[in-house]
């Protein structure tokens, strides 16, 4: 069944107020972490093999179209700086290029060959791990592209928003975070996408910590890009060493992160 594009649940919303819009869409978002809930035990079971990968030499791909594309790469290009890990462990690809990140690309979404062209374009192996992202769960380009990773020994994965879907069919590992109508029908950007954004950011935080990115709970490599970082950095490391803020920050500044800050103070 396509619950994504079932009827909205409210009627003649350009005849509600904006509070009530408001009230209404809120009351639609609350449903969205209940139905992450559910899909835990799948979510699990994709995290613990992209770790596995990673450990091996692997890298995650997201693949995406529209919105789904997008918040792929909006994952992805929040890992290094957060974790300090290298550009291209984890990577966005989104149906018609890098233009339509931000502007539709016409069509792009229904070509079923493109999708493992793009990935072949990174040489991709079976080290790696693809995650296909799509609301509706019957994106052609998506769904070709698992396709093509399943024939080649590659671990597949997906989040997709309806159960039974073309889209899952080609995963290895298949969540399912059904949220049912939207506020506007049709509108996936919205609750699904919502849900989306919260399974990835589940997926690689939760990575991130298995391949020991962070320490206690703290991103103690991180990438010291504002100043707002180099503050937080320095606090980090003066909890850890008992310096003082000037010193921290200073030791903080010549090893390049907390960690490196912090184990330089240990081995002296």
């Amino acid at each position: 069944m396509n619950f994504t594009e079932s009827p909205s649940s409210y009627r003649h919303l350009e005849k509600m107020s904006t509070h009530k819009l408001l009230t209404n869409i809120n009351q639609e978002d609350s449903k969205v972490a209940e139905a992450v809930r559910v899909a835990i035990p799948q979510i699990e079971k994709l995290v613990d093999a992209i770790a596995d990968k990673m450990l091996s030499g692997g890298r995650l791909f997201y693949i995406g179209a529209g919105t789904s594309g997008r918040l792929g790469i909006v994952d992805a290009s929040e890992c290094p700086p957060t974790y300090g890990v290298e550009q291209g462990l984890v990577i966005g690809i989104i149906a018609g290029g890098d233009s339509a990140i931000r502007k539709a690309v016409e069509f792009a979404e229904d070509d079923t060959e493109q999708g493992w062209k793009d990935l072949q374009l990174h040489n991709i192996t079976s080290n790696d791990v693809v995650i296909g992202i799509a609301a509706s769960g019957r994106t052609p380009y998506v769904a070709g592209a698992l396709k093509s990773c399943r024939i080649n020994g590659i671990v597949t994965g997906c989040v997709v928003c309806n159960p039974d879907s073309l889209v899952a069919k080609h995963a290895d590992v298949a969540i399912e975070v059904i949220t049912g109508a939207e506020f506007v029908t049709g509108s996936t950007r919205m609750k699904a996408g919502t849900s989306q954004k919260l399974v990835l950011n589940m997926i690689s935080t939760a990575v991130m910590i298995k391949i020991g990115r962070v320490e206690d709970n703290k991103m103690v490599n991180m990438q010291l890009t504002n100043n707002k970082l180099i503050e937080r950095g320095a606090n980090m490391v003066m909890e850890a060493t008992g310096l003082s803020q000037s010193e921290s920050k200073e030791l903080l500044l010549q090893q390049g992160s907390v960690k490196k800050a912090v184990e330089n103070f240990k081995s002296k």
